[in-house]
Order: C-alpha cells, then structure tokens, then sequence
C-alpha cells in the first residue's frame, strides 16, 4: 500500500521539484504535529491564513453549528443567509465611511479580480496601473496586475490595459491620469519581503486618485484582519481606499475573501448588465460562520493590542551577524540574509529543529515571519532560539 507521502507525488499536482513534503496529521493553537507526534511551530501562518491560530475554539464552534445548519443553498447574492448578512453587517462596522457594502468571494485572488472589474465598470476606464514586485494573485486577471516579469512572461498575453510603476515612489504618481480606473497597491508589499510604503506617499497616493478620479483599491489579503496590530493596515496611515480586497487570515483556516467599497460604486454591478459578478460558492455559509467566529475572537479576545510588544520582543531577539536587515509591520516580518541559498539551508535546519518558515516570491534571501496573533511572548522566545540555533 502506498503511503500518503507516495501518494502526494504521485497524484497531487506539483508546483516546484522540491515540495516540503511534511506530512501533517494535527494542527492547534501556533503548532502543527506530525503522525510521529512531532511538533512545528508554524511561524507563517500557512502563509498569513492563521491570523487567530489553528482550529480556534470558537471558529471550530461555529464551522459545527453551521453545518448543523446547512452548507450551500444558493448561488451568492440570491437567498438571505444569516452567516453572510452578518458577516457583512461585522465586517463594514471595522470601516469608516462610505465603505459599507461587502461582495464575499472564495479567495484573494477573486477578490482582486472582482475589485479590477467594479473599477473598471464603474469608471468606465480602461487602465489598471498595480506596482512593481506587486503579488496580488494568479488568476490571469490578477497575474495581468502582478509585479514580477518572471511570474509573467511565459503565460503571455495577459489582460491588457495593464502597468506597473515603482512602489513608495512618489514622482510615479504622475502615471495615474484620467485613463486609469484604479490603482492597485498592497498597503504594505508582502511577497517582496515586507517593504512598508512613506506615510507622505500613501497620502500622495490619495490626493493623486481623488484628483483623476481614479479609484484607490487596496489590497489587504496579507495585511489585514489584525497582521499589522490594526484591523486593517491602511488605518495606519490616516487615509480611506475606495475599495478593499480582503482574504488569507479572514476565514479562521476556512476559504473565503471579499472586495469591498461604497453602495454607490458597487451598484455598478446591478446593470448594464445584471449580475455584474457571479460567484457560485462566494460566502459559502460554513466560510462565512467561521469568518464571523474571526473577527469577533480578533476583537474581543484584543489580538491586536500586544502586537506591538510581540513585534518589539521579534526585533529584540532575532539579532544575529548573517541577519543583514530586518523588515516589520506588527506581525508582518522579514529577516534578510545574503543570499537565498544562505536563508534555504537556514530554513531546512530550523524546519528539522520544530520551527516553520519560508522566503517570500519576490524576494527569496529575506525569510518570511508571520505567526498567529495568538503567539505568547514564551512562544516568541522558543521560535527566536530554535532560528539562531539554525542559523549557526
């Protein structure tokens, strides 16, 4: 009989030749087991998915008595669903004005893809001007918007009326006329290995969106739902998006994502023509419970409150001679090293030691930190020594 591992390559789709290839049996809390019983931390978050840790009590909770329930009754935006209408109803509450209207979808990248198209009718504009190093998905349509010529370049031609300018650069801005319909841009780049943007060129960014009529969509799949020790990363800046995109630590582990803006511009979607987006699945009911489930351990258990404490205790501890630089929003986290062949040796030993972490798509010689907000102070401690004992 072949063994799960056997079985993983043989029928399970590939994405690189060297998969990880650990074999999961259990995951609770920041830990993740092994058949063998033994334990990782995982310190990414299955890639900033795990905001409130591994199978939550609550969001176990309310997966169970939704099922209870029922499962899929519609296709979305037919049937009034209490896990949607009050997921919405929580999710709006963390906006300010005019944010108020939420189209719930499967993942970032419908998200993404369903934000560029209410852009696009609404304005009725033909440009998406997205950054450089931008990852905001692998659809063809969020590919089209990405940064990276080498993620690109061998699934061409992509969606045109597509650009790129440079990320924090505010002689850029320029670029944005009367022909764009949104701007596209992380609030904080993720897969380029966490680069925080200027306070002043955010505020650029706005002035510059509000003075072509341009939409500001910004996406918040790795920076939101507390990443950033606020609710949403843009609240650092003291400016509002016209839309959001939203997903990865939303869902408590479960799949789901939204866009989000104003009534005003999401009713482009009601006509010329009707049902301006489908979604079969999008706020799949038991996603949804668990999305609510998320928010209120979020607030309620005050997730974000220690966040800069715990970011505080990363930078205080990860201090080593090969760590060239190191890169932070609350518990959004980069480590760099000289080379990726330095950082991939580095994290094949901390993975053997019980610690899990990663490289980022754009910038693979930083190593990517980005634990559940519930990780303890004690848990920083032991995931910090278990990285220097790799690291030397």
């Amino acid at each position: 009989m072949l063994s799960n591992r056997q079985l993983f390559l043989q029928n399970l789709a590939q994405t690189t030749n060297f998969p990880l290839q650990l074999e999961i049996e259990k995951a609770e809390g920041i830990y993740m087991y092994a058949p063998d019983g033994k334990s990782y931390i995982d310190l990414i978050s299955g890639i900033g998915v795990s905001n409130v840790g591994h199978r939550h009590p609550r969001v176990v909770k309310a997966v169970k008595q939704q099922v209870d329930q029922y499962m899929h009754l519609m296709v979305y935006g037919e049937l009034v669903q209490s896990p949607q209408v009050q997921l919405a109803k929580a999710i709006t509450a963390t906006l300010p004005d005019p944010l108020d209207q939420v189209y719930l979808v499967n993942s970032g990248s419908e998200a993404i893809e369903g934000a560029m198209k209410l852009a696009k009718r609404y304005t009725g504009r033909p440009e998406i001007i997205s950054c450089y190093n931008a990852y905001h998905g692998s659809t063809s349509g969020a590919l089209s918007a990405g940064g990276s010529e080498t993620f690109k370049q061998n699934y061409r031609p992509l969606i045109p009326g597509h650009r790129n300018i440079t990320f924090n650069k505010v002689e850029d801005l320029e670029q944005i006329t009367t022909q764009t319909a949104a701007f596209l841009i992380e609030t904080i780049q993720g897969e380029a290995g966490v680069r925080v943007p200027d306070a002043s060129y955010i505020k650029a960014v706005r002035q510059r969106c509000t003075e072509t009529g341009t939409l500001l969509i910004m996406d918040e799949i790795q920076s939101g739902f507390g990443r950033t020790g606020k609710f949403w990363g843009f609240e650092h800046f003291g400016i509002v998006p016209d839309i959001i995109t939203s997903a990865k630590g939303m869902g408590g582990g479960m799949p789901i994502g939204c866009f989000i803006s104003s009534k005003e511009i999401m009713s482009a979607f009601t006509e010329n023509p009707i049902l301006g987006h489908i979604t079969t699945f999008g706020g799949h009911p038991v996603s949804a419970a668990a999305s609510l489930a998320t928010i209120r351990v979020i607030q309620e258990e005050k997730l974000t409150d220690g966040i800069p404490e715990k970011e505080a205790l990363f930078r205080k501890l990860l201090v080593h001679p090969k760590i060239k630089s190191f890169r932070s929003k609350g518990l959004m986290m980069a480590a760099e090293f000289d080379s990726f062949e330095t950082l991939k040796a580095i994290i094949d030993r901390a993975i053997e030691g019980g610690v899990l972490t990663d490289w980022f798509l754009f910038c693979d010689n930083s190593m990517r930190i980005a634990p559940p907000l519930t990780i303890t102070e004690d848990e920083i401690r032991k995931a910090c020594q278990l990285i220097l004992q790799a690291i030397d």
